[in-house]
């Protein structure tokens, strides 16, 4: 659901760049080091800007900086030298409790206070920024919506709530006070793979609606090409080692470095950006879960649908028993989600749902790799 109310009141804003402010993204990072005792730097000599609008991941192995970095945009570590703007204005000269209102912040645990109900937890930022308390708690409501939870929640606390719902909240918080700017840290990794994924399309839904300017940090390469629509590669000793859309770090990684995080199997991650409309989806037996898999039996492979068409499972031939498994193709999807649904279903045939989660038929390996060479004969201007 859309975020269409605006906030109680304005947060604390930071101005517009003027024109004589440097070219570059919402957020810019010029000549940027992080140095601690020692005199190593955490983060060393990084130039970048980020654009607005858009979600730029963080990426990189543990030491490389890439969580010093997100934490010197809103002060909570302030760099060794360099200037970071945010609309033009150097942030040095921003207070730092009034910067880190300006900014939405959700971070690895959720950060919750136990003491507090939800809904007082969502409205942490707009009672600092003076919201009387009933606006707040309207607002919070409204929000609790917006991320996909109940405002039946908002009484309960943070120790009643799953891992992901109190992710949930946390990403409420941080979008309260209606910030430009909402930064990430790691924020899905304390959750289970299945709970993450949910969250990781929450945030894509939230970010079509609300157009943010989202810095999120990530040890995963498959999270960071997912959501990113830039990606920053972070090597060991702070240097940031490529800066570009996931897809061109896919396909060409700028270094030995890069090409070895990605990782061996970088292109079949990079099927996850060749559209599949050109697989042809088929027919395929139904049998409904009303009648129950001990009906009788089947002579082919046989999907088991709910009542409102949705997968459950299959039937072998000559068998009774329900067989779980497979993950499901959205129509529309990539050549990398119709390529798992073939390989992972037990019956080799992969499973298309339409936007409402109804089956709409299957896709088959040869069919989708056939059209895997085909996207990779286009790619190199080839036959």
């Amino acid at each position: 659901m859309a975020a269409s109310q605006s906030p109680a009141t304005a947060p604390t804003t930071i101005r517009q760049a003027d024109s004589t402010a440097p070219a570059g993204g919402m957020i810019q990072f010029s000549d940027v080091t992080k140095r601690y005792a020692g005199n190593t730097p955490a983060v060393d000599g990084l130039t970048m800007a980020i654009d607005k609008g858009a979600i730029t991941v963080f990426v990189g192995p543990s030491g490389c900086g890439k969580t010093t970095s997100l934490r010197m945009i809103n002060r909570m570590v302030e760099p060794t030298s360099g200037t970071i703007t945010v609309d033009g204005q150097d942030i040095s000269g921003i207070p730092a409790p009034a910067l880190r209102r300006s900014m939405g912040y959700v971070m690895q645990s959720a950060g919750l206070l136990p003491h507090r109900t939800v809904a007082d937890n969502v409205a942490t930022v707009l009672r600092l920024n003076k919201v009387p308390r009933a606006r707040a708690r309207k607002r919070a409501a409204e929000l609790l919506d917006v991320v996909g939870l109940s405002a039946a929640m908002g009484s309960r606390y943070p120790s009643q709530l799953s891992g992901g719902q109190q992710q949930r909240v946390g990403v409420a918080r941080a979008l309260a006070a209606d910030p430009p700017v909402l930064l990430m840290d790691e924020p899905f990794s304390a959750v289970d793979p299945v709970v993450r994924a949910e969250l990781q399309d929450e945030l894509l839904r939230l970010q079509r609606e609300l157009a943010k300017t989202i810095v999120f940090v990530t040890h995963d390469i498959d999270e960071a090409t997912l959501l990113g629509d830039k990606v920053a590669v972070f090597a060991v000793g702070g240097r940031l080692a490529q800066y570009a859309a996931p897809e061109e770090i896919l396909r060409a990684p700028a270094d030995d470095f890069v090409a070895a995080f990605v990782g061996r199997d970088r292109g079949f991650r990079h099927l996850s950006f060749a559209q599949a409309q050109s697989v042809p989806v088929h027919p395929v037996a139904t049998r409904s879960i009303d009648t129950g898999p001990a009906g009788a039996p089947v002579q082919e492979w046989t999907l088991v649908v709910d009542g409102m068409d949705r997968p459950l499972g299959w039937l072998a031939p000559g068998g009774a028993n329900l067989i779980p498994g497979g993950s499901l193709f959205r129509l529309g999807d990539s050549l990398r989600r119709a390529l798992d649904a073939s390989l992972s279903s037990p019956a080799g045939l992969g499973v298309a749902i339409d936007d409402d989660g109804r089956a709409a038929g299957v896709v088959l390996g040869p069919e989708i790799l056939a059209a895997i060479d085909q996207a990779r004969r286009a790619q190199h201007g080839g036959s």
